[in-house]
């Protein structure tokens, strides 16, 4: 018993075959990440630029 579990943890630790999709995971999950980083980024200074343009036409339009 002890042999075969020796065995056992020996070709596992060798064992690489899902070391591939492993790391395509942690790239996909990487450059998800930049993206909503990104999407935040831009949408929250966007989110700037309509309130001070909105704010600038009811400025004008109020008489202001």
């Amino acid at each position: 018993m002890r042999k075969s579990s020796a065995r056992f943890l020996s070709r596992f630790w060798r064992d690489d075959a899902g070391a591939t999709a492993l790391e395509y995971g942690l790239i996909i999950s990487l450059i998800f990440l930049v993206i909503v980083s990104a999407v935040t980024a831009f949408g929250n200074k966007a989110t700037d630029i309509f309130t001070t343009a909105f704010n600038a036409i009811s400025g004008k339009m109020s008489g202001g």
